[in-house]
């Protein structure tokens, strides 16, 4: 099996899946809360274990912030219910929620927690927490958009992803970052139309999908394991093309999102907005390179005992995939014409 699976597990599970339903189809801002509460409690429990004290910490970390956030939350919606007849209110209301949102997803400048939690995950639960935790504050966050200020936290998303990330040794935290800076994006997308956000999300999750399952099945947690894996020649270069791809390099599928944002900024004349974002995915891509570089072109030592074998149909599904991620902007040219 790829994941120790039990009745536990499978049940918060679907509450997770549930939770996040609840929050986005309620027609009240105390049940979007509702159901954030319970996405909340369903994560939690498959996050902890009794048996490593790094899952157990990084639990109590994650149950701590959330709820700093959830309550934030909660007294405006509250304040806002109170001073309905009051618009003088708005700008203040708008931005709590605002931060409040961006607090539960690891948004800077709230993202302190998002790395530290991440380095005590698994790579299903970092998958989880990276793609699907962050749906329901994304589409929350929509609802009441104050653009000002949501200008200023894209920059800042985009600013620190790409320079917290260099000097990171831990590819959980690597991963972490670059989460930090594609929220950047994701949110000039929200902006820019919802579908737009849907394609860019379904597009991440797909490219953090592939890189999360090739570094579980790989049992990689740390650049300088890449120096003494005997592996395969053909995982190495489907880490590269997977790296590249959410880099946003051209050939790549995960360019084509990127590429549709910058034109949309470009035609609302947002030229300096345009220009860091396009910088600080140069210093993601760098730090990417990074690490193919020292997992393909150095000379390392080969344990020549040491081998690992790919089950043919976790294989099979690899290579499906990444032929989608090398083949993207081909496929997405044949889509969108």
């Amino acid at each position: 099996m790829l994941f120790n699976i039990n009745s536990n597990k499978m049940f918060f599970f679907f509450v997770l899946i549930f939770s996040t339903l609840i929050s986005i189809s309620s027609n009240s801002w105390m049940g979007c809360w509702i159901g954030l509460e319970i996405n909340l409690l369903s994560f939690i429990p498959l996050i902890s274990s009794s048996k490593n004290l790094m899952k157990s910490e990084a639990s109590l970390k994650y149950f701590l912030t959330q709820s700093i956030a959830s309550i934030n939350f909660l007294f405006t919606i509250l304040l806002k219910m109170i001073l309905m007849k009051n618009f003088e209110l708005n700008l203040l209301i708008s931005i709590s929620i605002n931060s409040s949102m961006m607090m539960k997803m690891g948004s800077a400048p709230f993202h302190f927690w998002f790395p530290i939690i991440i380095e005590g995950l698994t790579w299903l639960n970092c998958l989880i927490l990276m793609s699907w935790q962050k749906i329901t504050p994304m589409i929350l966050l929509s609802y009441y958009i104050n653009n000002n200020f949501l200008f200023l936290i894209m920059m800042i998303n985009t600013i620190i992803g790409a320079i917290g990330g260099l000097n990171q040794t831990s590819l959980r935290k690597i991963m972490a970052f670059s989460s930090i800076n594609n929220l950047g994006w994701m949110m000039a997308a929200i902006m820019i139309s919802e579908n737009l956000w849907m394609l860019y999300f379904l597009i991440y999750s797909i490219m953090i999908s592939l890189l999360c399952f090739l570094f579980h099945i790989l049992n990689i947690y740390f650049i300088n394991q890449l120096f003494i894996f005997n592996v395969n020649f053909l995982m190495k270069f489907l880490l590269l093309i997977n790296f590249l791809s959410l880099g946003g390099l051209p050939p790549f599928l995960g360019f084509f999102p990127k590429w549709t944002i910058i034109n949309f900024m470009l035609l609302k004349k947002f030229y300096m907005m345009s220009f860091i974002f396009m910088m600080m995915s140069l210093i993601t891509l760098f730090f990417y390179i990074r690490i193919i570089y020292s997992c393909i072109l150095f000379n390392y030592l080969k344990l020549k005992w040491f081998k690992i074998f790919f089950k043919n149909n976790y294989l099979y599904y690899t290579l499906f995939f990444n032929f989608i991620s090398f083949l993207g902007m081909i496929i997405s040219t044949i889509f969108f014409i």
